[in-house]
């Protein structure tokens, strides 16, 4: 029985530590703060020298979390074009709305994965059916490392325009 009672606490040690890194907060800048109060004229602007605007950042960010997010669930998801389908077309929201949509559509699919991993009837280890071996432990990190890598570049593009308070 001591042998299973450690195997749950480490599923469960396992779970949480994906949490904690989904949610950030530790290591990197957590999604509400990097998002927040960045004004509506300067969601569209690009520095001098670089790729992204903070709109472009923040669609791409939603629309890569969302097709891991449907393949974790569905193995037989079909992904967007590379790399033109991971990326809004234009530099700014096409309106008013936009941001606080893709924002509030980014924190529910996140919310989404995190349920995904809390559930302790899901194998984190299991194999994705329709996948090439993917599993929703590889899916989960993959996430966060995702995430975490464009808030590090949405924090350095909203200090470049000035919107940026350590």
């Amino acid at each position: 029985m001591a042998k299973h009672d450690s195997l749950t606490d480490r599923d469960r040690a396992l779970r949480e530590h994906l949490l904690e890194l989904l949610r950030g907060g530790h290591a990197h800048v957590e999604f509400d703060r990097a998002v927040g109060g960045l004004p509506a004229k300067l969601r569209g602007a690009k520095p001098p020298g670089q790729p992204h605007t903070p709109w472009r950042l923040l669609e791409h960010m939603s629309i890569a979390q969302r097709d891991i997010l449907d393949f974790s669930r569905d193995g037989s998801h079909v992904s967007p074009d590379w790399p033109e389908g991971y990326w809004p077309v234009g530099d700014g929201p096409p309106d008013e709305k936009a941001w606080d949509q893709s924002v509030e559509s980014f924190k529910a699919d996140a919310t989404a994965m995190q349920d995904l991993v809390a559930n302790k009837a899901t194998d984190l280890l299991a194999p994705i059916p329709g996948g090439q071996g993917q599993t929703l432990l590889r899916e989960a990190l993959l996430v966060a490392d995702h995430n975490a890598y464009h808030l590090g570049q949405l924090i350095i593009i909203r200090r470049l325009l000035g919107a940026w308070k350590d």
